[in-house]
C-alpha cells in the first residue's frame, strides 16, 4: 500500500475548510464577537437582491456592508433588542462543495454551497445560496475580507433576514 503526502493544495484548501466551518458555527450559535474578529479592517459583507448579477453600487441589496457597518450589526445583535431577532433565531447551517476558486499569495478565493434552516417562533425557512468567500492569510489566521452571499431565491421578495447569513 502507498500513502500518498498531501499537496499543498490539500493543505490549503483544508485549513481554508476548518475556517469556513468555524465562521458558519460562530453565526450559527451568536457568538457574534468572535464571529466579528474573523473579519479584516477593510472587508465587504454583500448580500444581493434582484438576481445575481447586480452591482452594490448601483442596485438595491439585501446587505452591503463595510466593515464599520459589520461591527454596527454585531453591537445591534448584542444588545438583544433587535426586534426582527427577538428572541434570537435557532441556526444549523450546512456548509458544502468548498472550492478553492483562486490562491494568490495570501490572497485566496474560496466558493461553497450552503443550506441554513433557520427556527422561529411560528415558522421555519430554509435558505439556501453559494457564498463566494475572499479571504487574506495573516500572520494572525485567514481572514475575510469579503464574503458574497447569493440567496437561491434574491430575486423573489423575502422574509426578514436578521440574522447572519
Amino acid at each position: 500500500m502507498t500513502s500518498h503526502a498531501p499537496s499543498s493544495h490539500d493543505i490549503v484548501l483544508r485549513r481554508v475548510e476548518q475556517f469556513i466551518y468555524r465562521e458558519a458555527r460562530l453565526a450559527d450559535e451568536h457568538e457574534y464577537e468572535e464571529w466579528e474578529a474573523l473579519w479584516a479592517d477593510d472587508a465587504v459583507y454583500w448580500v444581493p437582491a434582484n438576481g445575481d448579477h447586480t452591482d452594490p453600487f448601483t442596485s438595491v441589496s439585501v446587505i452591503f456592508d463595510n466593515r464599520s457597518r459589520i461591527g454596527t450589526r454585531v453591537r445591534q445583535l448584542l444588545t438583544g433588542k433587535r426586534h426582527a431577532q427577538s428572541p434570537p433565531s435557532r441556526l444549523r447551517r450546512l456548509v458544502a462543495n468548498v472550492e478553492l476558486m483562486l490562491h494568490d499569495g495570501d490572497e485566496l478565493v474560496v466558493g461553497a454551497n450552503f443550506l441554513v434552516y433557520e427556527s422561529r417562533v411560528r415558522r421555519g425557512t430554509l435558505w439556501a445560496g453559494r457564498t463566494e468567500y475572499h479571504l487574506r492569510d495573516t500572520p494572525d489566521g485567514l481572514r475575510l475580507v469579503r464574503k458574497d452571499v447569493r440567496l437561491v431565491d434574491n430575486d423573489r421578495p423575502l422574509p426578514t433576514l436578521g440574522f447572519l447569513i
